[in-house]
This record gives structure tokens, sequence and C-alpha cells, in this order.
């Protein structure tokens, strides 16, 4: 993350003088980096369908468990009919020990066998019943691990929500202003339309923008654990290359860098939770064919995603 702060402060300081042979490497640069932050916004989906797939492999076991109760108390059922036949045999033997050595003979027989056939269902059964103890102590573990898994994606969609609410309290005097605050999909989305932010073709940021960002930067230097997505969006109206700016995309990496650039003035705020992009025209939000459409595209987006390093921990334990 160090490195892509770096990268971006470089892109924005020396794109003016630099060869194009090094503008063309930092182009590469961003855009791999781009490519790795798009996988890590979709490391909470992938999360959560983990979860799924967890709780279908419990329910699985749950069955199994119970198949295996089924089994042990036919087996059960078994043993204490024979035990039954063993039992009446042997009264039969008694009552006939004194009257035919043939039938005591005859009676020894089927109390051998009966006596080989307990023996075998009782080692069926101890065997039925371990097997069932360590798909019981195996249900436990896995139970144990979704409930913790449940509990630790519900603890990060609080923090979110109390963060989300922080945030709002930090920006409610630019309500009405261009400004959004949005939860969902486990993230924050701060949306400030260019408005509030920056006059037209400039990544300046002016002084109304510049006292909301600080005023988000605030609260995000209170929370360390969040990794923080700025980026910047254009319309579809094509840019006229200047000596500073080719494009709509160049427009958007300068302004996302300038956020940031605020951003970083506060020394709570740790640097490798910061990334800066640009997206150009590319993810608007409202049709361009309007004024009021293109007013809404271009725009900053800060997106907060809580760090899932103890959620892939468990995910990986299960």
């Amino acid at each position: 993350m160090k490195k892509i702060l770096v990268l971006s402060l470089t892109f924005a300081v020396l794109t003016a003088c630099v060869s194009p042979k090094v503008y063309k490497n930092l182009e590469d640069r961003y855009a791999s980096l781009k490519k790795e932050n798009r996988s890590l916004q979709d490391e909470n989906s992938d999360s959560l369908e983990e979860k799924n797939q967890a709780l279908k492999a419990l329910e699985t076991l749950q069955m199994q468990y119970d198949t295996a109760v089924a089994e042990r108390d036919q087996l059960q059922s078994d043993y204490d009919t024979t035990k039954r036949s063993y039992d009446n045999l042997k009264a039969s033997y008694d009552a006939l020990d004194a009257n035919s050595s043939y039938a005591i003979a005859a009676n020894s027989q089927k109390n051998r066998e009966l006596l080989a056939q307990l023996e075998a269902k009782e080692q069926a059964l101890t065997a039925e019943n371990q097997r069932l103890e360590a798909l019981k102590k195996q249900l436990e573990s896995r139970s144990q691990r979704v409930a913790e898994l449940e509990s630790v994606i519900a603890s990060k969609e609080a923090e979110m929500t109390n963060l989300k609410n922080a945030v709002s309290r930090a920006l409610t005097d630019f309500e009405g202003k261009g400004l959004t605050i949005e939860q969902h999909n486990g993230k924050v989305y701060v949306s400030m339309e260019n408005k509030l932010l920056f006059n037209s073709g400039s990544w300046s940021v002016g002084t109304e923008g510049r006292k909301a960002v600080k005023q988000l930067g605030a609260v995000l230097g209170d929370n360390p654990e969040i990794a923080v997505l700025i980026e910047g969006h254009t319309d579809n109206t094509p840019f006229r290359k200047t000596s500073q700016i080719d494009n709509n995309w160049d427009l958007s990496t300068k302004r996302a860098t300038a956020i940031v650039n605020i951003l970083q003035e506060n020394n709570a705020i740790q640097p490798d939770n910061l990334t800066a992009a640009g997206r150009g025209e590319y993810a608007p939000i409202a049709t361009n064919a309007t004024t009021e459409g293109k007013a809404k595209n271009r725009r900053i987006e800060v997106i907060l995603t809580p760090k899932l390093d103890e959620l892939s921990k468990l995910l990986n334990e299960i």
C-alpha cells in the first residue's frame, strides 16, 4: 500500500515533466493496482458465499449424524431381541437339564450360536457408538466455527453501521450539497459530487470541499482498521487534452489523489490504508443524457471497507 501511495504521489507531481516511457510505466502500474483493488472489493462478498457453503456442509453433517443415531437405535433393538431369545433358551436349557442329554446338547449349541450373535452385535453396537461420538464431536466443532463466523460477520456489520453513523454526524453540515452516505454489502460509501469539491476541469479542492474531506478524515483517524478507497469519476463529455491532463481518466485519477493528499494531512490516518483510483466515465450512477445525470456522475466516492483477516482465518478452519 505504501508503494501505491508513492506511485500515486509521483504520478500527480511528475505527470507534466516525465518522459512518455516513464508515464506509460506508471499507467501500467496503476492498472495493475486497480485490478488488485477490485479483487479486494469482492472479498467480503466471497466471504459471505463461503459462509453459506459452510452452513450447507453443516446441514449435511447433521443429516449424517441423524442417520447414525437411527442405525444405532436399530442395532440396540436387534441386540435386545436377541438377548430375550437367549434368556428364553437358557431357561429351557435349565428345565431340560435333568431330562435329556440330547436336548441339553442341542440347547447348548443354540446357546453358543446366540452368544456368538450377541457378541457380534455388541461389537457392532460399540463400533457404531464410537462412530456416532466422532460425528457428534465433528458436528459440535463445525457448529462452533459457524457460530464464530456469524459472530464476526455481525460484529463487522455493526462496526460499519457505527462508522456510517459517525461519518453522517461529521458531515451533517454538507447535507443537500451533493453529499450522500450509504451502507450496503458490508461497506460504507461516501459520495461527494464535484460541485462540492472542484471547479470544472480542475483537481484543486476548494475551501468547502477541503473542510468536508478533513471532517471525514477526523472520523477515519479514529478507525485505523478500515481500508479507504478513493475513486474519482467523471461524466462522458470528452476532456480537451492540455499540457497537464490527457483525458477524463487522467482527470479522475488526479482528483482522487488530491483527496488522498488532504486525508494524509491527518497523522492519525495510516497511509497504507489509503488507495486512490481513477474510474473516468466508466462507472456512472446516472444517465449522461441529462445535465442532472452528468452532475451526479461527476463525483468522488470514498469506499470504507473493514479488514477481514479474522474472518478469513475462521473460514480456513471450517
